[in-house]
């Protein structure tokens, strides 16, 4: 092939830092590109999500209204209506849903395929959900928070770090969101089919992650426990709690650490588990 130029873009120490970001953001824009062909599924999405918005926030007031404040979390109206609707369009940003393309690929064993490849199937699995969740974050993350503002009214945050803090926390929770389902796809390698654990993960991750309802409604002692031995909450509550400044700054910026923390373990985690199920493979005569 003399004269052609045949290299590979790769993702490794060993090679230049600008290539290594470049090879990573062209990933990041091909998942991006390939959720904004689904027109139709985006547009029927969001569509739903309002609609589960308004139940969750009628609901969610009326707690608010029968109890008040003190017994519903310490969430006052306009904070509940925030976190409703916030919540509904982060959704579909963070990725708190069924995701099975890495189980799907390992039992058609086309996962051999990706193995091959110079970058590892972590770090591509991870760039394409980045570019998942920076499309679900131009589309179905502004009309549900539209909508909020428009029918119920939100409240405004007062302190100038919760902003930043907030995106910070929601790149944290895309992260973090993806080392669990990863992880959780993984199981695959050793049961050679995870449709079990996705289904388990489906259920329980929406309820721990603060969708349904605020965890600060459950006892003290069970929502700590929560938010440190598990990276759930970490998913939507800390987002979402930062947002309508539920608690002093040294606290917010305390959870979002701790979802720091947890993004970097279960990424780490993924890694280990990656190669342990590569040498399985190798085992096995994969």
């Amino acid at each position: 092939m003399d004269g052609i130029d045949a290299s590979v873009p790769t993702i490794s120490p060993g090679r230049p830092l600008r290539a290594s970001v470049t090879t990573f953001g062209a990933l990041l824009w091909s998942g991006f590109r390939r959720f904004a062909t689904y027109r139709q599924a985006t547009i029927a999405g969001t569509c739903t999500n309002i609609v589960f918005g308004f139940l969750r926030c009628y609901v969610l007031l009326a707690v608010a209204a029968g109890a008040g404040a003190a017994l519903a979390g310490g969430y006052d109206a306009d904070q509940l209506v925030t976190y409703v609707w916030v919540g509904q369009g982060l959704l579909s940003v963070v990725g708190i849903w069924s995701w099975n393309e890495l189980n799907d690929r390992i039992r058609s064993g086309d996962i051999a395929s990706d193995l091959l490849r110079p970058i590892s199937p972590v770090t591509a699995f991870l760039a394409a959900d980045l570019g998942r969740a920076l499309h679900g974050m131009a589309t179905r993350f502004v009309a549900p928070v539209t909508v909020g503002i428009l029918v119920f009214g939100m409240t405004v945050p007062t302190r100038v770090q919760t902003v930043p803090l907030f995106a910070l926390s929601v790149v944290l929770a895309v992260i973090g969101s993806f080392g669990c389902r990863y992880l959780v796809n993984a199981t695959a390698y050793w049961l050679h089919d995870a449709r079990g654990p996705i289904t388990f993960w489906t259920l329980g991750s929406g309820v721990l992650a603060g969708l349904y309802f605020p965890l600060r409604l459950l006892p003290d002692w069970l929502a700590v426990t929560l938010w440190v031995a598990t990276p759930l909450p970490g998913l939507l509550q800390t987002p979402l709690d930062v947002l309508v400044e539920r608690d002093p700054s040294a606290l917010q910026a305390g959870l979002v650490a701790l979802q720091a923390v947890w993004a970097v373990v279960l990424l780490a985690l993924a890694h280990l588990v990656q190669r342990r199920a590569e040498r399985k493979l190798v085992v096995q005569g994969g």
